[in-house]
């Protein structure tokens, strides 16, 4: 158990996000004035990426890397909390002490949150559904992930407009119960996802808004 202060362990979080990236060949870059939305940008397929970094701590109980996503700040009418907005970073970048990983999240999973839990184990109770599984964040598969995805995204901007070209995903209902979070960020960045049982479809994740489709980073 890391017994740093709260400003210790965030500086410490985003030197080890900054350690990570770079491992892997991104670029990284920090705002020159404080008090930004953003800690840190990444460099990703020659998109420049507003990062949030966050100390997550395990609850050993319940399996769970827990990550509060309210900030705190004081005004004339007292304390103010606020979550992120999905349009104020693009990525959240976690890192855990206590096992020593690094996890990236889309901004999409997290906008109005207050927290958000990964999850290390199977829940006991055998819920499958609305889990965030921690292995599907790794920090070195998210930024492939991240990656490809925004290539393909120019790709398909190149051609013709990114509205009208959508990527579909088939899945079946238990893959899709076991990796919601991973379809539901997909859904978040233009795809739908087609989910089947037994073989026949029976219900479709859309985006939300789909004239943005391909435009889930702002």
């Amino acid at each position: 158990m890391c017994s740093c202060s709260t400003n210790q362990k965030g500086a410490i979080a985003e030197l080890k996000i900054a350690a990570a990236a770079t491992e892997v060949g991104v670029p990284v870059l920090r705002p020159m004035t404080d008090h930004c939305r953003f800690d840190l940008a990444f460099e990703i397929s020659d998109r420049i990426l507003r990062v949030q970094c966050k100390w997550g701590s395990v609850d050993h109980q319940r399996g769970v890397i827990r990550v509060n996503l309210q900030t705190f700040s004081l005004t004339y009418e007292g304390q103010r909390r606020r979550s992120y907005a999905e349009n104020e970073i693009d990525l959240l970048a976690i890192y855990c002490g206590e096992i020593d990983r690094c996890y990236l999240l889309p901004s999409a999973l997290i906008a109005g949150r207050r927290a958000i839990h990964l999850r290390l184990r199977r829940a006991r109770n055998g819920q499958r559904a609305c889990l965030n599984d921690a292995a599907e964040y790794e920090f070195a598969g998210a930024i492939a992930q991240q990656g490809e995805r925004l290539r393909g995204t120019q790709e398909v901007a190149g051609s013709s407009p990114a509205s009208s070209t959508p990527s579909s995903t088939d899945v079946g209902t238990n893959d899709f119960r076991k990796r919601f979070g991973y379809y539901l960020e997909r859904a978040a960045a233009g795809d739908e996802i087609c989910i089947s049982r037994h073989g026949r479809p029976c219900a479709r994740l859309v985006p939300a808004q789909p004239s943005l489709a391909a435009g889930w980073i702002a």
